[in-house]
């Protein structure tokens, strides 16, 4: 009886242990919170950090108020969703957040980024960098002062990245780099604005993306493709030393675009821009010429 009763408080107390290292599907954070917390709503965490260990796979992280919550690696698929208290990252130094999701078990390989700031105060290294992941959506986000690029995309898993109503500004670096030696990046950007970096979106080693709504001002260069293909509709691309720059194996698709008062509007180095024919392209010091046209059928 009495070894009874000893094997039976082991497995309760087996149990509970096991109960209280689950991880949650949904956790918070608070710049009053505390990384030993189980991150629940009335116990949060400190840092996206501290509280990433603490969240299942496909969970969610939210914030609980405006606070600066620290860089995080992401390994698995997660969503971290400021959007109704905008949450910071101040990454001196370092990455702001590094994706690299590699477990076979993690089918999704799928991240999800709303209402975060990432300020890499001049010394920070890249804001997104994403090494690993088959999914990236960026909403509401605002990356800037960083000395490498505000997102870096790395994966050779053909990842699909979405990046909408965001801004890149004030980066050494690029406000969007994509390079990758297999597979092909799908980029889709909306309503996002690229301010004083080095080159606002910058394609090269197979990248297809689309580009509208959106604003390419005060950089080196607006949009760059390089063995890439992109097409950009209905933008503003002003203030920039070159608006597009077209590379060796760059191809570039505009409809509906405004470029002006950059000191180039149009640069062709061995690619290809073509104009549908509807784009303002005037009051640049060098307008440029595209060397393709399409239809608007």
């Amino acid at each position: 009886m009495k070894k009874f009763r000893f094997v039976l408080l082991i497995a309760i107390g087996v149990l509970f242990a096991g109960i209280a290292d689950a991880q949650a599907t949904r956790t918070w954070v608070s710049g009053v919170g505390d990384d030993v917390n189980p991150c629940s709503r009335t116990a949060p965490c400190k840092t996206f950090a501290g509280a990433i260990s603490k969240t299942a796979t496909n969970g969610e992280i939210n914030c609980l108020d405006p606070g600066g919550f620290g860089a995080v690696t992401i390994t698995k698929s997660i969503t971290i969703d400021c959007s109704t208290d905008f949450g910071s990252i101040l990454s001196s130094g370092t990455n702001g957040i590094v994706i690299n999701i590699t477990a076979a078990a993690d089918t999704k390989k799928a991240v999800r980024l709303r209402g975060v700031s990432i300020n890499g105060a001049g010394t920070g290294l890249n804001g997104i960098r994403i090494l690993s992941a088959l999914s990236v959506s960026v909403e509401n986000v605002t990356v800037d002062g960083m000395t490498s690029h505000g997102i870096s995309v790395e994966s050779n898993l053909s990842p699909k990245i979405t990046v909408v109503d965001s801004t890149f500004r004030g980066n050494t670096g690029n406000g969007i780099n994509t390079f990758v030696t297999t597979g092909t990046v799908n980029l889709s950007v909306a309503d996002a604005v690229f301010s004083s970096n080095n080159i606002g979106i910058n394609l090269s080693g197979s990248t297809k993306a689309t580009v509208r709504d959106s604003s390419m001002v005060n950089n080196l260069t607006g949009v760059t493709a390089s063995n890439a293909d992109i097409g950009v509709f209905h933008c503003l691309v002003s203030g920039n030393s070159t608006g597009f720059s077209a590379l060796a194996g760059g191809n570039i698709r505009l409809s509906d675009n405004m470029v002006t008062s950059n000191t180039t509007g149009l640069s062709i180095s061995g690619g290809v821009i073509a104009s549908f024919g509807n784009n303002m392209i005037n009051a640049n010091t060098t307008d440029g010429a595209p060397n393709a046209f399409g239809s608007l059928n």
